[in-house]
């Protein structure tokens, strides 16, 4: 479990493709710090399981669904990546409840520049857009934020200066794929209120 708080802007060492998987290299000072073979780091908010830890770099397989459902299919080396451990029980939670589990992948449409925050709108695939509320929450490449407009096909952000410095969202153009992955708690609600609709009346 994640919270969203991007800890490191990382690197991609290394993509070694390997059939319908692929292997991931990535250097990240911080994270390595206390990683060992079997943690898990949260990559663009893909939750990713460490086999190697060489140095400042640790290694992690990225099998085909999460190819499938990811933007990790497009990194190179040299691409920044947003990096985070997961949180323990003692840390504050200063994001939102993020698991790792990429929903889907948008793409931005476009971004306008303001004084001191850039505003954000990002493409949402079709089936994603009923978890996504006005002032909700949503982790766009692993990064905790308040949507402020959530449309049919579409959502916005703003993004405050110091996302813009730390994390990928700050480098990202019309065009680049985001991960996405929705506020848990709402496919939750959906899921039991649909289980007790279906229920036969007594």
């Amino acid at each position: 479990m994640f919270t969203g708080i991007v800890e490191e802007l990382g690197e991609v060492v290394a993509v070694e493709p390997a059939g319908d998987s692929a292997r991931l290299t990535v250097r990240g000072p911080l994270v390595t710090q206390d990683a060992v073979h079997g943690a898990s780091i949260a990559v663009n908010g893909v939750c990713l399981t460490v086999v190697e830890v060489n140095g400042e770099e640790f290694t992690a397989d990225v099998m085909k669904e999460t190819l499938d459902r990811s933007s990790l299919g497009v990194l190179e080396p040299g691409s920044p990546v947003n990096l985070e451990r997961p949180v323990r029980l003692s840390d504050r939670l200063g994001g939102h409840l993020v698991q790792g589990h990429v929903d889907g992948v948008g793409r931005i449409v476009s971004r306008r520049a303001e004084e001191r925050w850039h505003l954000v709108t990002v493409s949402v695939p079709a089936e994603l857009s009923r978890y996504i509320v006005e002032k909700g929450s949503i982790a766009i490449d692993g990064v905790s934020l308040t949507v402020v407009e959530a449309g049919p096909e579409h959502l916005s952000v703003s993004l405050i200066p110091t996302t813009l410095e730390l994390t990928t969202l700050g480098r990202k153009g019309p065009g680049d794929p985001v991960n996405l992955e929705v506020d848990v708690i709402a496919k939750y609600v959906e899921r039991l209120t649909a289980h007790r609709t279906a229920e036969p009346a007594r």
